[in-house]
């Protein structure tokens, strides 16, 4: 079956605000004396509300309580001054627009906030490129729920087959392979240790830059044959 319709993640995917998210909170531990363990932080990338609670863990570490509302507020002002200076990663754009040449609908499905997306969409100048955009803001659980992205499919107008998911993380690309599509993990720094595979991920690619997105949809075309 041809793929009809793309969608994006955000964080880690498109901007890499997971490995900035990471290392604010590690700066974080650090001032207290302490190592962020990138094995435990990684349990709750790419999902909200996660296993993982790095104030909580900081405390054990420590041995005396802190201030979870003071901490959150600092690495929310942190993270957003870093992202607002970053800089997409690499082969977004062009993806972007090979998509649109090819005639396929674009979506994003992600578990941050709408006002956090919009945000970097509009200011890394690529809001124009997505015909829907679903957040956090849109469901009641998110990823590794598929909730998010089977709101997206159905918003593109295709079946979920006929879409295929760019994800960063193991809890995105559960989402997307419980709705029905298929996926393409693209790792960056701090998930490149996830078994992307193992997860059954369709395609796996270290950067949108190393091919262009005909030659992987072609790929999965005869992966879908055999």
């Amino acid at each position: 079956m041809a793929i009809k319709a793309i969608v994006f993640d955000f964080d880690g995917t498109l901007l890499d605000t997971e490995t900035l998210a990471f290392e604010v909170v590690r700066t974080i531990f650090e001032e207290h004396g302490q190592e962020l363990a990138l094995a435990r932080w990684a349990l709750g990338i790419g999902t909200v509300g996660g296993p993982y609670d790095p104030y909580a863990d900081l405390e054990q570490l420590i041995g005396r309580p802190l201030d979870h509302k003071l901490m959150r507020a600092r690495y929310e002002a942190d993270l957003t001054e870093k992202a607002d200076q970053a800089e997409l990663r690499a082969g977004v754009k062009e993806w972007l627009e090979e998509a649109r040449r090819l005639g396929l609908s674009i979506g994003l499905a992600s578990s941050s906030t709408r006002e956090w997306i919009e945000r970097h969409l509009r200011s890394k100048g690529i809001r124009e490129y997505f015909e829907t955009i679903r957040t956090s803001d849109d469901v009641e659980r998110v990823k590794p729920d598929p909730a998010l992205y089977r709101l997206a499919v159905a918003d593109l107008g295709v079946k979920p087959a006929e879409a295929v998911a760019v994800e960063d993380s193991l809890h995105g690309l559960t989402a997307a392979k419980k709705a029905g599509m298929h996926a393409i993990a693209v790792p960056n720094a701090v998930t490149r240790q996830m078994d992307f595979l193992g997860a059954d991920a369709d395609l796996l690619i270290d950067s949108l830059a190393d091919q262009p997105l005909e030659q992987l949809l072609e790929k999965l075309a005869l992966k879908s044959i055999d």
